[in-house]
């Protein structure tokens, strides 16, 4: 399996592209596609989404790689320079999670935006983006399982053939991209039912942290905080907790978005005149 889809772009040697990055990239489009999309349906222009990914991409990104430069630091500090070495991988989703988050706190209280109401149009698109992005460590013949001996599991979905190590091991990207995509036909369809904002977020953290947690155990690459501690595991917990913290809040009436008469409402001008 080739890992580039381009060798030695403009006959420049070493200078690949690919298909992890190629994926990751559809990923984003097509996941900031849909919340503009969405944020459209609402009410609200598409440049709200637009002028937040401007930021959370790089910022997500920069997180997603100091997470995991953190969590590896013992391979690091030996030689600090392959900390800019993104090429050869080493991104974490919690990270870029982390990341993305921290973006929209900063970015609605610049834009006096509601942030669960951001946070609610983000996270349908973000579980997407990891949705496709999964397929990246397949095409990077990463972030697979426990090794599969018995030759009768030794078959896709249930395992994928790791060429590097020649073994078979269970396919745990895939675990989650398809259990990703059940989330997220269920948010979807919640989505359109219910009228209060915040329970995109509930579904998320509570979602996808059950997913997570589940299937990190199963992986032989995780993380760890310190020996059989798992990092993902960890702040997988905290995700759920904080989403049943949240839809506790929006239950109460304690937590609502307030009203917004920013620049992104579609039809600015119209509104003002009126006023």
């Amino acid at each position: 399996m080739d890992r580039f889809i381009v060798h030695n772009l403009f006959g420049i040697e070493g200078f690949n592209i690919a298909w992890y990055g190629v994926i990751i990239g559809v990923g984003m489009i097509i996941a900031t596609s849909l919340a503009a999309w969405r944020a459209t349906k609402q009410g609200y222009k598409s440049d709200l989404i637009i002028d937040f990914v401007l930021f959370a991409i790089p910022i997500g990104i920069v997180c997603a790689r100091l997470y995991y430069v953190i969590f590896e630091w013992e391979y690091y500090i030996q030689d600090p320079i392959r900390i800019f070495a993104i090429r050869e991988g080493g991104l974490a989703i919690y990270g870029g999670v982390i990341g993305g988050i921290l973006t929209a706190i900063i970015f609605c209280k610049v834009n006096k935006f509601s942030l669960i109401k951001l946070l609610d149009l983000a996270m349908p698109s973000l579980l997407l983006g990891q949705i496709i992005g999964r397929w990246g460590n397949f095409m990077n013949q990463e972030a697979f399982g426990n090794l599969i001996t018995d030759p009768k599991l030794q078959f896709f979905p249930y395992g994928v053939y790791i060429e590097s190590l020649g073994e078979w091991h269970q396919a745990t990207f895939f675990y989650e991209s398809a259990a990703n995509l059940m989330l997220f036909i269920l948010m979807m369809i919640v989505a359109r039912k219910v009228k209060k904002d915040g329970w995109m977020v509930v579904m998320y953290f509570a979602g996808y942290g059950t997913i997570r947690f589940f299937i990190e155990g199963l992986r032989a690459d995780s993380l760890y905080l310190i020996p059989g501690i798992r990092v993902s595991q960890l702040l997988s917990l905290v995700l759920i907790c904080a989403g049943l913290i949240i839809a506790w809040a929006i239950h109460t009436g304690r937590l609502q978005s307030r009203e917004y008469k920013g620049k992104y409402l579609l039809n600015e001008s119209r509104k003002n005149g009126e006023e």
